[in-house]
């Protein structure tokens, strides 16, 4: 039973993704508009998700200082493969231009680290499991946008384009099954999974997110953005009561 709440909301995340790169091709203005107000509510979604639903979690389970710990090296671990490696995320609209290569290969190294946080999150609980994938999803949906720009700057078909952008997210779903099939032997080691997932979560709103609306809103008060960066923060923390209720 749990396998297929871990696929089927795996998959949620990745169709809500894809329809947003699919949007991209048909309103290209629009879906700019909406990814950008997404990634105000990603980013609370993200913290919030961290702070009030991984880490409670993952001290359920092991009490100690140590799951602090996890979740430093969880965040500087991320920070080194963007630092050193350049895998997991790049700021979009930076002065970048990355390769098609390094797009695919990153979006599908970060999709299979979702895919493995969701299915962990399952793993312990239902509730754990459907908030995360809530954080998950807000946050792939403009990532996976900003993607499909990318691919279409570097002159790949809209159709090549739409094809990579499919077998990249479903990336996310075999780094979900491959921990629920590695569970037996993980089990014991949640908190630590979750503690490393929520110092990702931290990462990508700290590092790419919250950067991103800085420089969005630079010189101008931002009402907007900061209103759905709180939405974020209590959609999750109203899903974490309705769920867990």
């Amino acid at each position: 039973m749990i396998l297929v709440y871990i696929i089927v909301f795996t998959l949620i995340g990745s169709i809500f993704s894809l329809f947003g790169s699919l949007f991209l091709l048909l309103k290209q203005k629009i879906t700019q508009d909406f990814s950008q107000k997404l990634i105000s509510f990603a980013a609370g979604a993200l913290i919030a998700t961290a702070f009030l639903d991984l880490l409670p979690e993952a001290s359920e389970l092991k009490e100690g200082p140590q799951i602090f710990l996890f979740s430093l090296l969880g965040f500087v671990s991320f920070f080194f493969a963007e630092k050193y490696i350049r895998l997991f995320h790049y700021h979009h609209g930076h002065g970048e231009k990355p390769s098609t290569l390094l797009v695919l290969a990153g979006d599908g190294i970060h999709n299979f680290v979702d895919g493995v946080a969701i299915a962990v999150a399952f793993l312990v609980s239902i509730p754990l499991g459907i908030v995360t994938t809530i954080a998950v999803a807000s946050h792939e949906i403009p990532q996976e946008i900003a993607d499909m720009g990318v691919l279409l700057a570097n002159g790949l078909p809209k159709a090549r384009a739409l094809i990579f952008n499919f077998l990249s997210a479903i990336t996310a779903l075999i780094g979900a099954i491959a921990a629920f099939l590695l569970a037996g032997r993980i089990e014991g080691y949640l908190y630590i999974f979750l503690a490393v997932a929520a110092g990702h979560f931290i990462y990508i709103a700290a590092s790419d997110l919250i950067p991103q609306l800085h420089e969005k809103s630079r010189g101008k008060k931002d009402i907007g953005s900061i209103l759905i960066f709180v939405l974020g923060i209590l959609t999750i923390y109203a899903s974490s009561l309705i769920f867990e209720g």
